[in-house]
């Protein structure tokens, strides 16, 4: 029976965070600020807007369809429509309540 060592046994990424204790950030981090920047474009109400709404005219290319902005955000915000959150993204307090709830939870 041959003996592994320590540092030689091998272990998945998971693995080696849960056994720290820790939890991957980049992503939560990356979609706050997401968040926050779709807030300041939507109360702006300049081209932006328009853009993040897909309210844009124009053609669009052939193939899948790049995943928007507005539909990460809304997967990681919790259930919900689109229109709920840009509903919510007018009062400046509650986004930012919406943005450090969903940042708390790890989504």
């Amino acid at each position: 029976m041959k003996a592994t060592h320590k540092c030689t046994a091998k272990k998945t990424n998971e693995r080696v965070l849960n056994e720290a204790n820790k939890r991957r950030s980049l992503v939560r981090t990356i979609r706050k600020r997401q968040a926050t920047f779709l807030g300041h474009v939507m109360r702006r109400g300049k081209l932006e807007h328009l853009v993040t709404t897909g309210k844009f005219e124009g053609k669009r290319s052939r193939g899948r369809q790049r995943e928007k902005i507005m539909d990460g955000l809304a997967t990681w915000l919790g259930p919900g429509k689109v229109s709920d959150i840009l509903a919510a993204v007018k009062d400046k307090d509650l986004w930012r309540d919406v943005i450090a709830n969903a940042y708390k939870q790890g989504t």
